[in-house]
């Protein structure tokens, strides 16, 4: 394979190692090769003979603020959704985030290329296939420099619909307003909703005789538009 160079770069890798192994002054090595002392006197002082990186050393987005960066990067590895499914969920959050906005920030953070979610592992058991209208409603820690953000996410089993929001704290009444805000952006009927059992969903027993019971007013949003809640099973993610 040939080498990569910078492509102003002026000596091949064969120079810059001749620099490096000669005793001869800077001004014979520049006569003799044809360069500027001042290259000389660069790769002689390195220890390798690759091109540095350029562009800055800690890379941020221009256009996204650091919350709003972490809310991109949080939403994609919770989902794993291709880009420009995520591109849509998160325009209403962020109205000017851009296509190539997204791809640079995935980049950044190593997050560009989904994973092989199958790989060398056993085929997991395929979900069961329901009717468009079966969202699951799941919460996400953000860090920011500011603080810990919760990130909820709203996303339909079957189109991959996604509806996002970005609150302060996630406990019950951030909760049914996420519903209320997910009923408002879903442009079809919702029939289901799956939740785990944290206290944003549902009551926690007071002890291991007490069956689960759902939060009122959570519940009472989903009776009102017709929609099944679901729970998950009991530390069950």
């Amino acid at each position: 394979m040939g080498q990569v160079r910078h492509g102003c770069a002026t000596t091949t890798h064969a120079v810059r190692a001749a620099i490096q192994r000669s005793q001869a002054s800077l001004s014979t090595l520049s006569r003799e090769l044809g360069i500027n002392p001042k290259t000389v006197a660069k790769w002689r002082k390195r220890a390798t003979v690759e091109d540095l990186k350029t562009g800055p050393k800690a890379p941020h987005s221009t256009t996204l603020t650091e919350a709003e960066e972490a809310m991109v990067v949080a939403f994609r590895r919770h989902t794993l959704l291709p880009l420009d499914d995520c591109l849509y969920a998160l325009q209403p959050w962020i109205p000017h985030l851009t296509r190539s906005a997204l791809h640079r920030c995935l980049q950044r953070h190593g997050i560009s290329r989904r994973p092989d979610i199958e790989g060398d592992k056993p085929k997991r058991q395929r979900f069961k296939r329901y009717p468009i209208g079966f969202f699951h409603i799941d919460i996400a820690e953000v860090q920011t420099a500011e603080g810990k953000l919760y990130l909820f996410v709203g996303i339909d089993r079957t189109s991959k619909f996604a509806v996002t929001q970005l609150v302060d704290k996630a406990d019950r009444r951030t909760a049914w307003e996420f519903l209320e805000h997910l009923l408002k952006a879903v442009p079809y009927r919702i029939h289901t909703i799956l939740t785990d059992n944290g206290i944003q969903f549902a009551e926690q027993p007071r002890n291991r005789n007490t069956a689960w019971s759902r939060q009122m007013r959570f519940d009472m949003i989903c009776e009102v538009n017709d929609i099944k809640h679901r729970l998950t099973k009991p530390n069950h993610p």
